[in-house]
């Protein structure tokens, strides 16, 4: 007898080994003590950075995430006014229990470091186009500048 997985099984697996994907990159990369803690510092900082992304980039990065990241993503209403780095890590802060700006820039760090390996660099480099000065670094990367010549 021969036992065959429905294609929407595969399909849910896949998506679950890339969600853990993700979240054991934010783990490595910030040095938390367990997959819960990176996991919860995950669904924090995606989701204050959904509100933050709009356009083809939002829909772009929501496709190129595993689809619990796309999830966070998405269901975020856009902020009326884009926040600077500063005032974005500390709406971090905000959310994470006994977090000081220091612990929340280090939480912000770790997980949009790890986006450029699933969403690509290009798209990471449209979205960084789309917010305030200053992301670039959360993201892991020197600023972006534009010379006019």
């Amino acid at each position: 007898m021969t036992v065959t997985t429905a294609p929407s099984t595969i399909e849910a697996q896949r998506t679950d080994t890339a969600w853990s994907e993700l979240i054991d990159k934010v783990r490595d990369l910030g040095q938390y003590p367990t997959r819960t803690e990176a996991e919860r510092v995950t669904r924090i900082v995606l989701s204050a950075l959904g509100g933050h992304v709009v356009g083809d980039e939002r829909v772009d990065l929501a496709r190129a995430l595993p689809e619990a990241a796309a999830r966070l993503i998405a269901a975020q209403i856009p902020a009326t006014r884009p926040l600077t780095a500063q005032e974005f890590v500390d709406s971090v802060a905000a959310r994470v229990e006994g977090a000081t700006p220091a612990t929340a820039r280090w939480d912000v760090s770790s997980v949009l470091s790890v986006l450029p390996k699933f969403a690509g660099d290009d798209l990471v480099d449209r979205v960084l186009r789309q917010l305030p000065p200053g992301y670039a670094l959360l993201f892991g990367r020197a600023e972006l500048t534009h010379h006019i010549n």
